[in-house]
């Protein structure tokens, strides 16, 4: 699971809003992707072209507050 979620990031350097990617709702540039059971959600700044990985976790977990 580690090596498809560093080739799902790598992927992410190429493109950073791809097909089954998804826009959280209330938050600015911050998309998800998955990777099987686990969600990378991270953050997109067109402006100086940058893609922020915030958390990867289990899905279950991933959207709780710490």
């Amino acid at each position: 699971m580690q090596e498809r979620i560093i080739v799902a990031l790598e992927l992410l350097r190429v493109d950073p809003r791809p097909p089954k990617s998804v826009k959280l709702r209330g938050e600015d540039g911050v998309w998800r992707i998955r990777v099987g059971d686990y969600r990378i959600v991270y953050e997109v700044t067109d402006a100086e072209l940058l893609v922020w990985a915030v958390r990867i976790a289990d899905r279950k977990d991933v959207y709780r507050k710490r």
